[in-house]
């Protein structure tokens, strides 16, 4: 079922462009406020605030739905945000497909946080995985033994380029935000970034122009179904 978007004085067209182009692209909300002016539409950042913050998770819940069953290798990685100047840890788990599984915003780095991401994995996904990869970090040896020892452990500093790579779009992200206020904050920013923005971003290198097309035409039907809009939003 869409979330409902009654109540409000813009449809739902609107609202959900406006979530859209905040998940997907590294912009604030005060940007989004201009790019929908430029089109017609008279919202305030502080608007499309609120509405990223109601419909962002559920928006993100939905394509997780979506998304096919995670590959059978996992990445998993760490690396340091701040959040009013303080350096926390993101920790991230994504399949061979480069498909976000989840994300875990912790204090620490330690073989603790490491059990903690392990174990909410399973519930997120549904299962375990065939091959789990990760860098030298230590406490991944420890939590795998502890949690998952029968799934195999390949721990390299060269094999894990993908999780680095990866950590791009979060960056840019972190940079439009100027930073994270809290923890929650951070939690549920980039939990809905990491279900959104990705689902726009498919692997471009196998796809021709006409075939990367035709996926995004998929992808945006997708999201439609998903929101309830019934057409692309029009100029006011």
């Amino acid at each position: 079922m869409s979330p409902s978007c009654k109540g409000h004085r813009y449809p739902v067209e609107v609202i959900s462009h406006c979530v859209w182009l905040y998940f997907r692209f590294p912009l604030s909300f005060r940007e989004v406020e201009e790019l929908m002016l430029e089109r017609g539409v008279i919202v305030s950042y502080e608007t499309v605030r609120r509405w990223c913050l109601k419909f962002g998770q559920q928006y993100a819940n939905g394509l997780r739905r979506r998304r096919p069953q995670p590959g059978d290798k996992w990445h998993l990685d760490e690396v340091c945000i701040k959040i009013n100047g303080v350096q926390k840890y993101l920790w991230r788990a994504f399949d061979q497909d480069g498909n976000v599984l989840d994300i875990l915003v912790q204090s620490r780095r330690d073989t603790a946080a490491a059990r903690r991401f392990f174990r909410t994995l399973p519930t997120k996904t549904g299962g375990v995985p065939r091959v789990i990869v990760t860098g030298k970090l230590r406490s991944y040896g420890a939590a795998h033994r502890e949690v998952m020892p029968s799934v195999e452990h390949r721990s390299h500093k060269g094999l894990n380029n993908r999780a680095e790579n990866s950590h791009q779009p979060t960056r840019q992200r972190e940079r439009a935000m100027k930073g994270f206020r809290s923890m929650g904050a951070a939690q549920r920013s980039l939990s809905a970034f990491s279900s959104i923005s990705p689902h726009f971003r498919p692997r471009r290198h196998p796809m021709t122009g006409t075939q990367h097309r035709a996926e995004m035409t998929v992808r945006f039907t997708i999201r439609e179904q998903i929101t309830g809009v019934t057409g692309r939003p029009a100029a006011a």
